[in-house]
């Protein structure tokens, strides 16, 4: 089985270039879990131009010297060199949670000598990047070498190994199998963009999903996402330019806005809004009537509390419908000259865009604002490379449709997990993609393959909701577990809580033990100051 495993990054990353020469690391030994598998439709042109690529029909190997046969006479393509012949070959396809953590549950279990799998890891990137901690780069939290390793360094005690490049073309031929049989010698072929080929036995897709900024003119020109690494780098360049050229300018405060009110808004607009302090204003927008309309009860009211005390505006029951330059009016007053009697309230211009708001019910003026920077989190799209034929069967959204054992349908030897995978749970509903359960999912992908090459029967997969956390600055945050009813953590024992709940979930115990010394260096550093300038304070005030 091949596990195809994508980061949610869908930039690549400057850590390194990318080595074409695909030179192999290894991963170390861990658990498993999380991240998507995906599929979608391709034009006729696409298609025809997929005829170059590795062909499992003829599945050649010229005198078996590592290159695979084309189907129209092209260049042959240069095959990936497994270590084993005979051995299991596990492809997964990208490095986030569910990728990496299936691989490390791979390498956690117990094999019999001759059934133990090889596995390759592919991503983009050459760094993992636990995704739920970026906004503490923002607030200078964290170091990004804390919660964004190295596959190097990760995998370093591992037998997995690791390609930095990207997925193009999938072409699977499990669905050419009968009876059910798994004993074909080829799963597939993945056809990476430097042009290398990989044929496996099994694989994983956990490709993540991008954000989805063509839902509104001008949002791809001028609005910031913040999903990847890269762009919390961007995000916070910007902040630091931001604060650079305002200084000491009172009346020119910096002034941000937050597209989105769920989860990743609040807890954006929280960090820069405590960043800001009385350098700027942030100001979100919601269609919804209410904040994190899933979250639990107590994560909101602590949400909201903390949005209150550091004066962020919220637009509840808004949509964005365009965004543009500011410098297309000529001052404030044209601004407002040109929409007077448009029943539209105007935020006083300061900043470098403008975004036009309508609201979602009627009855409610529309709004203009003004922003020096915009941050949207509304919106993702599940990232699939192109297949011929098209078989991945995948539902309105481009998720790959799964049995309940995250099997790909029609595709015995392709799991799904993450942000790709429709899975439903026992209401019939998608579960959300979230952390939580790519964590889980990961576990269960590793352990099915597992028993699919032991001839065991498979686990059907199912979904424990252990509670919500978010981050709400640098000595804030709310907790509300499952397993105690209408019980939340917020103020810094949340905090505290959830750095240690994110602790335990990093991915290897070489990584633990480093990243647990250096917060605990921090701390006490930071206690430290804080009881000195306490006592400055008393003797100055004595």
């Amino acid at each position: 089985m091949v596990l195809i495993s994508f980061s949610a990054s869908a930039t690549v990353t400057p850590f390194g270039r990318k080595e074409n020469n695909f030179h192999l690391k290894q991963i170390p030994k861990f658990l498993a879990s999380n991240l998507p598998i995906f599929g979608s439709r391709f034009s006729d042109s696409n298609r025809m131009g997929r005829r170059r690529f590795c062909s499992l029909a003829s599945n050649s190997m010229e005198g078996n010297r590592g290159v695979v046969a084309t189907s129209d006479g092209e260049t042959p393509l240069p095959l990936y060199t497994w270590p084993d012949k005979q051995k299991p070959r596990i492809c997964i396809l990208g490095g986030g949670f569910g990728g990496l953590y299936t691989a490390l549950r791979l390498e956690s279990l117990v094999w019999s000598d001759d059934k133990k799998p090889q596995v390759v890891l592919v991503d983009q990137s050459d760094r993992f990047v636990f995704k739920p901690m970026l906004y503490e780069l923002l607030s200078g939290e964290v170091d990004t070498w804390e919660i964004a390793p190295r596959f190097v360094d990760l995998l370093a005690n591992t037998s997995v190994q690791f390609v930095q490049d990207r997925v193009k073309f999938l072409q699977p031929s499990d669905h050419l199998e009968k009876n059910g049989s798994t004993r074909l010698s080829c799963g597939g072929t993945v056809q990476l963009e430097s042009g290398q080929c990989i044929e496996y036995d099994w694989l994983v897709l956990a490709l993540g999903a991008e954000p989805k900024l063509d839902l509104v003119p001008g949002a791809a020109e001028f609005a910031l996402p913040f999903s990847t690494l890269e762009d919390a780098w961007k995000v916070d360049k910007r902040l630091k330019s931001l604060e650079r050229e305002k200084f000491g300018k009172p009346s020119s405060p910096i002034s941000v806005v937050v597209v989105g009110c769920g989860y990743a808004g609040v807890e954006l607009a929280a960090t820069v809004a405590e960043r800001l302090q009385g350098k700027g204003k942030v100001q979100a927008i919601n269609v919804g009537t209410t904040i994190c309309p899933g979250a639990p009860p107590g994560n909101r009211e602590a949400a909201m509390k903390v949005l209150s005390s550091r004066n962020v505006q919220l637009y509840l029951g808004y949509f964005v419908s365009c965004i543009r330059k500011a410098d297309k009016f000529e001052n404030s007053d044209q601004l407002i000259s040109n929409l007077k009697g448009k029943d539209t309230v105007v935020e006083q211009p300061h900043g470098g865009y403008i975004l036009e708001l309508q609201p979602a019910e009627r009855g409610v003026q529309s709004q203009i604002l003004e922003a020096d920077l915009i941050l949207w989190t509304v919106g993702s799209k599940p990232l699939l490379p192109e297949a011929e034929p098209y078989v991945f069967p995948v539902n309105g959204r481009g998720q790959a449709e799964t049995d309940e054992t995250l099997r790909v349908k029609g595709h015995p030897r392709v799991f799904a997990i993450g942000d790709s995978a429709a899975l439903r749970d026992s209401s019939g509903r998608i579960l959300p993609a979230t952390a939580q359960v790519a964590f889980q999912q990961a576990d269960f992908a590793g352990w099915n393959i597992w028993a699919a090459i032991n001839d065991r029967p498979l686990l059907p997969f199912r979904f424990q909701n252990l509670g919500e956390m978010m981050t709400l600055g640098r000595n804030d945050a709310a907790i509300t577990p499952s397993f105690i009813e209408g019980l939340t953590l917020d103020g810094p024992i949340g905090h505290a809580a959830r750095k240690i709940a994110y602790l335990i979930r990093l991915p290897t115990d070489e990584h633990k033990v480093k990243v647990g010394i250096s917060w605990f260096t921090k701390s006490a550093i930071e206690s430290i100051a804080s009881f000195q300038s306490t006592v400055t304070k008393v003797l100055s005030g004595s």
